[in-house]
């Protein structure tokens, strides 16, 4: 998807969910929580069963209602995963707001916008929406995190295990887990703040697990003849002259060049953003590299688990948006430096 970087503060909690294509699946993705009477397990058990649910978030077939809360706002999607000659093929049709719908078919990711009679068409490495997990560094997980399983609970009619992920410290999340007892496919997830409260979740409110009908696994159900396809401009990009220190635990995954169509791009021309992503496992976080302007706000913005902040350097205008404690976001900008001239 092609990307609308904030022009206002008035437009900065729009940016939250337009800010980049990945933004709009991880934000279906990372979140976790619950209550109950705790009791100690090995750390090794969780893991395992973290393993279970990443596993079965891509080998199963099942479809279902999502709740997803980010804050105050909540919003409704129908997701459809099902497996094509050992491919993952999966839909997420929008319920609330405006109609949308988002095929990811292995790393091909498609956005239909009927409101725009547009289709949006870009490669997205590695891109998941829940209930899928991404790859975990087992160490690296036990090192930042403490696992504990609490009492068993029921969600979407379904038996499931919670497990939570409480934080070693104050620059990323906690999570609670519930993961279905029978097939290991995740079933809810929350983020915890520092505080205790629960700032973002994500789960089912029904789920049908196993083989679906031709009819409900079709890739889309708008008619989109007489659209216009646009697909994303994207490559690597050469971030070595950039600087950071970011939050320990997490570690830089990619970076990648997105062009801005001028047409949609919210500024009135056209231009290429960069874009930074890091990770511990679980939390994410994006630094985006663009030009500098005076339209550029540096206002913090918080929407439920992500937080942004903006910061000039020289020419450059950084963004940086992170599922974590506004507290890992401030550190990583405070951190950053550029020491080399960037080749454009």
């Amino acid at each position: 998807m092609l990307l609308r970087l904030p022009v206002s503060t008035k437009n900065n909690f729009m940016v939250l969910a337009q800010i980049a294509p990945k933004y709009l699946l991880c934000l279906l993705i990372t979140f976790v929580a619950l209550f109950g009477t705790a009791t100690a397990q090995e750390p090794q058990a969780a893991v395992r069963s973290l393993e279970r649910a990443r596993d079965a978030a891509e080998r199963l077939e099942y479809t279902g209602i999502l709740i997803t809360q980010q804050g105050p706002q909540m919003n409704t999607s129908r997701i459809i995963h099902k497996r094509e000659s050992k491919e993952a093929v999966e839909r997420i049709e929008m319920l609330d707001g405006p109609p949308n719908e988002i095929v990811r078919r292995g790393e091909e990711v498609t956005w239909y916008l009927p409101r725009e009679r547009r289709i949006i068409i870009d490669r997205q490495p590695g891109a998941r929406s829940f209930p899928g997990i991404a790859q975990l560094s087992n160490s690296q997980l036990l090192e930042h995190y403490r696992f504990r399983f609490l009492q068993k609970d029921r969600v979407a009619g379904r038996e499931s295990t919670v497990l939570q992920l409480q934080p070693l410290d104050g620059l990323r999340y906690g999570y609670r887990f519930w993961i279905d007892t029978n097939s290991g496919l995740l079933l809810r997830a929350q983020s915890i703040s520092e505080r205790g409260d629960v700032v973002a979740q994500i789960g089912f409110s029904e789920v049908t697990i196993g083989a679906q009908p031709p009819s409900r696994g079709r890739d889309r159900l708008i008619d989109t003849r007489g659209w216009q396809t646009e697909r994303a401009v994207t490559g690597p990009a050469d971030v070595s002259g950039w600087v950071m220190q970011l939050p320990p635990g997490f570690v830089r995954l990619a970076a990648q060049r997105r062009v801005i169509a001028a047409a949609h791009s919210g500024i009135g021309e056209p231009r290429d953003v960069v874009q930074i992503v890091c990770s511990d496992g679980l939390a994410s976080i994006s630094i985006f590299v663009e030009p500098w302007s005076a339209a550029r706000s540096a206002v913090p913005v918080q929407e439920g688990a992500l937080n942004m902040v903006g910061k000039r350097i020289g020419r450059f205008w950084l963004t940086i948006v992170g599922e974590v404690p506004m507290t890992a976001v401030r550190q990583i900008a405070d951190s950053l430096e550029f020491s080399a001239p960037v080749t454009r």
